[in-house]
């Protein structure tokens, strides 16, 4: 057992809070119950705050006797298209949405950090920042536009995750996710009847074409250290059995962990792309939508999140990291202007089978809230001592 037991009078509350968000799900930029819920328990708290409106944040500030250091502690609002499987009796009553990702619990563990700081606050400022819109649209550039974050000193966030079990919690300095870009390549070729081949050229084969030869970009053409995903996740072409298609689809997304690999990825994406075009006699065009960019840790904050999970869950619950995430999330917007450092918890039961993330079979063991309640609290206060000194 670690030391978050100083949560558990506020657990019950957490728990309540978690539970209403979860039942009431919202999709990106459309956060108004939630940002309601979360308001009302700020004003119950006596913690003041800026609200952005419909799609916009909530970002609170409590002051502890001065203005200065300032810290934030950051939580998502948004919920994820699906439909949710589980059994629990707070399950989702919105049709085709739930909170898959744990955004509820994030919310839950910054309100409960709030509120044992609100019971004793540390001399410097904290915020709590509940942002709109991190799985699409980058929720985090909107807070950021609103310049309430331009003297924030660090910044600190942490993502639930049934790879480690409640107790544990993983944190590393550098690069803790990919980033991620989408790409889509159009075909255009000249259609003609089945039977017919040499009156048409076949979009469909260029696309087969492409779907093989990208791939090689990550086997052949990208240095192994730097892992790189490469990803067809849409093909559309065809119109019956008997035509050959004159047009092809192709979307997919690269993930990339370093800036000179993505480089490549891209413009080997490009290159692979004329070249089928060429060969087949084909037209074919790539659109590139800039992704995430990847969430790296700082290493002075990292040595502050991994003193202050080593406060909550002991050194024997500190976990270190394997390999970074292949995915993505918006907090790398925070950490491009903002020092700060973006951990992992465990909310996994010991002895049962993980669930991963976005699924609609996704849930915690509750008991995580109290350890993300607490390191919230002990990394603002470590943070805020360090910087006053």
């Amino acid at each position: 057992m670690g030391n978050w037991n100083k949560a558990d009078g506020i657990f019950p509350w957490m728990v309540e809070l978690r539970r209403s968000i979860h039942r009431y799900p919202e999709l990106a930029f459309e956060e108004e119950f939630t940002a309601k819920r979360l308001m009302k328990e700020l004003d119950r708290l006596g913690i003041p705050y800026d609200y952005g409106g419909i799609g916009g944040g909530v970002v609170a500030r409590l002051e502890g006797g001065r203005s200065q250091p300032i810290v934030a502690l950051r939580a998502e609002m948004d919920a994820l298209p699906g439909k949710e499987t589980t059994s629990r009796p707070f399950r989702s009553e919105v049709a085709g949405k739930m909170h898959a990702c744990g955004h509820d619990a994030h919310m839950a563990m910054v309100m409960g950090a709030a509120a044992l700081l609100k019971a004793d606050p540390p001399p410097g400022t904290v915020q709590f920042i509940f942002q709109p819109a991190e799985e699409i649209g980058g929720g985090a550039r909107e807070v950021l536009k609103t310049g309430l974050l331009d003297d924030t000193e660090a910044v600190f966030g942490a993502h639930v995750t049934q790879q480690y079990i409640v107790g544990q919690i993983m944190t590393a300095p550098g690069v803790m996710t990919a980033q991620s870009d989408n790409f889509r390549i159009r075909i255009k070729g000249s259609g003609g009847h089945g039977a017919r081949p040499h009156e048409a050229t076949d979009a469909i084969i260029v696309a087969g074409l492409l779907i093989t030869s990208i791939q090689t970009l990550v086997s052949r053409e990208s240095n192994p250290f730097h892992p790189n995903v490469v990803t067809i996740g849409r093909v559309q072409a065809g119109s019956a059995a008997n035509v050959i298609a004159e047009d092809a689809l192709l979307e997919g997304s690269v993930r990339t962990t370093a800036p000179a690999a993505r480089n490549r990825v891209l413009n080997g994406l490009e290159r692979m792309a004329r070249g089928a075009g060429l060969i087949h006699n084909a037209q074919v065009d790539v659109e590139f939508q800039e992704g995430y960019p990847p969430v790296i840790n700082t290493a002075n904050e990292t040595d502050l999140a991994r003193l202050a999970a080593a406060e909550v869950v002991g050194t024997q619950g500190l976990v270190e990291m394997d390999f970074p995430s292949m995915g993505s999330e918006d907090f790398s917007y925070y950490l491009e202007k903002i020092p700060g450092c973006y951990t992992r918890l465990g909310a996994r039961t010991r002895g049962q089978d993980p669930v991963a993330l976005h699924s609609p079979a996704f849930d915690i063991d509750e008991e995580v809230l109290k350890v993300g309640a607490c390191y919230f609290e002990q990394v603002a206060r470590d943070a805020l001592a360090t910087y006053a000194n």
